[in-house]
């Protein structure tokens, strides 16, 4: 079923409450596709994302987002001489469930490096940086194709997983898919599609929807997704359902028929991209988490360009409960 595509009127926002003061940007170098973790307890923050040489998954935590700069980069695992898992570990998502953590990423192998699928590891421990981290193995779908992305969340009582994959016929590189999870490693029922690449901003140079992140917020199930080739051309879409209605009914879902975040050369900020969402140390301010470059031209391709740098935003909301990416705005 295809999605309602809708555009969005400018509406007066939300106060945000008192001025949150964050990090200088960028809050680190060299770390793309960045996710941080907030542990609702101890306020303290967990950093992951991935490293330019897509070699291991590391973790950084503070206890305040600003400690993340200096905070060190522990090596928590490290990829495969061979086989499985050995190339492009990308995307790393961290989180925590039923009081252990899980670290979602994907991975291909060194003789096929694009054969990219979704693996899963866990850890028993109360600190992420430490104890044992064990491999669940592939996070498998209902398709044997390429596969990345993986994200999360858990509404009204359901676990659901949010990933890319690309369809048996290849006609694109990564849709957006659903489906309920029958525990941390394995989805349950059939998946459904969510979003397609088929606007025009979402086929620049490939034909992309990847990288969801999932905010429920106002009554809604926000996702903001990226779309088009990791370059300039990299951008921000975005997708809401009634926090109400069945999410596994892609008749629930609509799609902005415009990107929500793009590009501005004024700014220096060119390709922007697969963020999350994390809360401020109020506890209560909305932040985006995102990357992007601060130059256009590529030194190399999107890949060997290491200079993909994490940033944080403030994330208000307009009066109807959307939020405001405001791309005009510098961070």
């Amino acid at each position: 079923m295809r999605l309602a595509v809708f555009t969005l009127g400018g509406l007066l926002a939300f106060q945000v409450g008192a001025a949150v003061t964050l990090p200088q940007n960028p809050l680190l170098l060299q770390r793309a596709d960045p996710f941080i973790y907030r542990d609702a307890q101890s306020g303290c923050y967990h950093f992951t994302a991935t490293v330019p040489d897509f070699s291991e998954l590391e973790i950084r935590s503070s206890c305040s987002l600003a400690g993340l700069k200096t905070a060190k980069a522990v090596r928590v695992w490290q990829k495969k001489a061979s086989g499985p898992m050995s190339a492009n570990i990308w995307a790393p998502e961290l989180h925590r469930i039923n009081n252990s953590w899980y670290l979602y990423f994907a991975a291909s192998r060194i003789d096929a490096p694009f054969h990219i699928r979704m693996y899963v590891l866990s850890n028993k421990s109360a600190d992420p940086t430490q104890g044992s981290w064990q491999e669940e193995g592939e996070l498998s779908t209902h398709l044997d194709t390429f596969a990345l992305d993986a994200t999360t969340f858990e509404h009204r009582g359901q676990r659901y997983l949010l990933w890319a994959q690309q369809d048996l016929a290849q006609t694109y590189n990564s849709a957006l898919w659903i489906a309920a999870m029958d525990g941390p490693t394995k989805i349950k029922g059939t998946p459904v599609k969510l979003s397609e690449p088929t606007l025009p901003w979402e086929t620049q140079g490939y034909k992309v929807n990847e990288g969801p992140a999932v905010l429920v917020k106002h009554g809604r199930v926000l996702v903001t997704y990226s779309a088009s080739a990791t370059d300039h051309r990299y951008a921000m879409g975005l997708l809401w359902a009634d926090a109400n209605t069945d999410l596994l009914n892609p008749a629930s879902w609509q799609k902005r028929a415009e990107p929500v975040f793009a590009s501005d050369a004024a700014l220096k900020r060119f390709g922007p991209g697969h963020n999350s969402f994390v809360l401020a140390e109020d506890g209560k301010t909305d932040l985006m988490v995102y990357h992007s470059r601060d130059y256009r031209d590529l030194q190399g391709t999107p890949l060997t360009d290491p200079n993909r740098h994490t940033r944080l935003r403030v994330l208000p909301f307009d009066a109807e409960g959307f939020p405001m990416f405001a791309p005009e705005q510098a961070d």
